[in-house]
């Protein structure tokens, strides 16, 4: 972080609190107050020193007017430009125009703090109406947000409605959408090019959505509500890849990396590289105390499955902020998968009489529910999380969960439908309605949704198998080996379940061969591992009948297998000792043909020793020379 990067991380925190983006405000502060405190006195020291000398002296009013007029937020976007050619190009206003600007903040002052208070207070229209005749940048960018605020608002209520109504549609309908577009249709102001992008992604252009936030971005880096919308048009982890390149700064920018952590695990596809990014973001060079990425770094080691470290950075968290409700319902998944009862509890209790309605508190205590087996308590929090933002897509999907757990399928059935409606990039909610089909024995439906879950998480093992499993059901042996194969590919090295189901697959379809060696697989896993015999005696045994059965078959092999099971406490002891009988008689007769083998082929090679040795070679002359004709 350069002393530039720090102004404009400090000026954004103002400057999100006066548009009402307290989300985005609430971020920059958090990293703002993590920056050591060494680098920031220098940066507001050379920050002071560069303003009073290159500013030109001018009148200052008085009036504390000036508290909305941030004079340097021009001066401080970043220039360092893409390389790729079509990435947006990150300019400064002319003097002219800023100074223009300013002023007109300045006339407004009075109207945009009455605005903004109302905004507080939610009162949305009341906003509107106050700055009906506003002409600032600033006025317009709060007059059309609160407008949209009020249309959601009217939107959710409409739709509630119609709960348990089959005419209900599956999200809230703002028809104000499109006349809020045609007025920032033109805009080229950061802020309201961040409208655009808002108006845009909930009509559900995507493609544009985010050509006016990488717009946005490029004339104000330091918006993290304009970051978060980006992040919710990408749709995969390629499509992130191609359009890191189109950002208008370098992959090295701070912000840039924090963006792509936080895709990342929103798509649940991080790796050890985002990991490696988390660490360099919590250096000293950047925000060694930031908890909002040291939550960043716990939800990585969370979705790579390494939940005792993700426990261990949660809990550092917790001890440096016990106050903070962000990602707690992260580490409540993390205890419910551990089965820590005893921390989940304490944690429930705690967050619960600090602030029972917000929705990540809600979902801590259904886990804490779930975990006991409580599932209609657990039902009851997280519908109550849901109520409380219709969004919370987690909540929507663990109560879908519950009711799995309940066998209620349709009731499972909903709450997934409501989550694949919140968002349709989370795997977890189309993995979840192929589970209920399932339940409902109809496969076909059940394999459409595991698909679409395969296609958006392709190297997750437990999609593979599942799909594995319809196929298997529905008489399709050949596609169900395919998506065992693939689950094989990120499978623990040291399994065996998904083995010994493609060996009874090839064993189903008669390919005996196939299915012996993926018997041997288990048996040398086991053994590798020091596993007990009885958990691959059955293995053993089809190995050796395959060796028995098969011309040319190793009998060693099949003896070496037939002796550990023989010798074990396994149930097969007594069918390993009758095929251990039969293979020692083959191996005897097999031993026996290969020596009346041997001298056969010796007498017919090697000449008569009872011979002369002259007499031999005269012979075997004779028998080489060829007859020669007679009259």
């Amino acid at each position: 972080m350069d002393s530039q990067q720090v102004i404009a991380l400090r000026n954004s925190v103002r400057d999100c609190s006066d548009r009402g983006l307290s989300v985005a405000s609430k971020w920059s502060s958090e990293l703002l107050l993590s920056i050591p405190l060494a680098k920031l006195d220098a940066a507001y020291a050379t920050h002071e020193s560069t303003f009073s000398t290159s500013t030109p002296a001018r009148s200052r009013s008085p009036r504390p007017s000036l508290s909305f007029v941030n004079p340097a937020v021009a001066l401080i976007v970043p220039t360092t430009p893409s390389q790729h050619p079509h990435a947006p190009q990150v300019h400064l206003e002319p003097e002219y125009m800023r100074n223009q600007e300013l002023h007109l903040e300045a006339q407004d002052e009075d109207f945009l703090a009455a605005a903004h208070a109302c905004i507080g207070a939610r009162e949305f229209l009341r906003a509107v109406h106050l700055l009906r005749d506003r002409k600032s940048a600033k006025a317009r960018f709060l007059s059309l947000y609160s407008q949209f605020m009020a249309s959601e608002k009217t939107a959710l209520r409409d739709w509630h409605k119609l709960d348990n109504k089959r005419h209900q549609p599956p999200v809230p309908l703002n028809t104000s959408l499109l006349d809020l577009l045609e007025k920032v249709k033109n805009e080229t102001n950061p802020w309201l090019l961040f409208l655009k992008a808002l108006f845009l992604s909930n009509l559900n252009r995507r493609e544009e959505a985010i050509e006016s936030a990488l717009l946005s971005i490029a004339g104000y880096p330091w918006n993290w509500s304009t970051w978060v919308l980006l992040g919710s048009c990408i749709g995969d982890g390629e499509e992130l890849s191609s359009l890191l390149p189109l950002m208008p700064f370098p992959p090295t920018h701070p912000v840039v990396q924090m963006f792509q952590v936080k895709t990342l695990n929103e798509l649940h596809s991080p790796s050890d590289n985002e990991l490696s990014v988390c660490d360099r973001l919590l250096s000293e060079d950047f925000f060694p105390k930031s908890l909002w990425v040291m939550s960043l770094r716990a939800c990585v080691l969370y979705h790579l499955h390494d939940f005792g470290q993700a426990e261990v950075q949660f809990e550092k968290i917790l001890k440096l902020d016990p106050y903070r409700i962000d990602d707690i319902d992260v580490f409540s998944n993390i205890l419910y998968v551990t089965d820590n009862k005893q921390k989940l509890s304490r944690l429930a209790h705690e967050f619960l009489a600090l602030d029972k309605d917000r929705p990540e508190v809600c979902c801590l205590v259904g886990n804490h529910y779930s975990l006991r087996a409580e599932h209609e308590k657990a039902v009851k929090y997280f519908r109550r999380a849901t109520q409380l933002d219709r969004t919370y897509l987690s909540a929507w999907t663990l109560m879908g969960h519950e009711y799995v757990e309940m066998k209620n399928s349709h009731a499972a059935i909903e709450a997934y439908r409501r989550a694949v409606d919140v968002n349709r990039k989370d795997y977890r909610a189309w993995y979840g309605l192929g589970q209920a089909y399932e339940l409902l024995n109809m496969h076909q439906y059940a394999l459409y949704y595991y698909q679409h879950a395969t296609a958006l998480r392709p190297y997750d093992v437990r999609l593979w198998q599942a799909q594995g499993m319809c196929y298997e059901e529905i008489g399709r042996l050949r596609e169900a080996i395919e998506c065992l194969k693939r689950a094989l590919i990120g499978a623990d090295p040291l399994e065996t379940s998904i083995n010994l189901k493609l060996a009874k697959l090839h064993n189903d379809l008669e390919e005996w061969t196939e299915a012996a060696a993926y018997h041997r697989r288990v048996v040398e896993v086991c053994r590798a591992n020091a596993r007990p015999v009885p958990d691959y005696a059955k293995s053993s045994l089809y190995v050796a009948r395959h060796q028995i059965t098969t011309i040319d078959g190793d009998l060693e092999l099949a003896r070496e297998y037939l002796e550990r099971v023989a010798t074990s406490n396994s149930e097969e002891v007594g069918q390993a000792g009758e095929l251990l009988k039969k293979v020692k008689a083959m191996i005897v007769v097999k031993a026996q043909t290969e020596a009346e083998t041997q001298t056969m082929i010796a007498k017919e090679v090697l000449p008569d020793a009872s011979q002369p040795a002259a007499e031999q070679v005269t012979d075997l002359e004779a028998g080489s020379r060829p007859s020669m004709p007679t009259d």
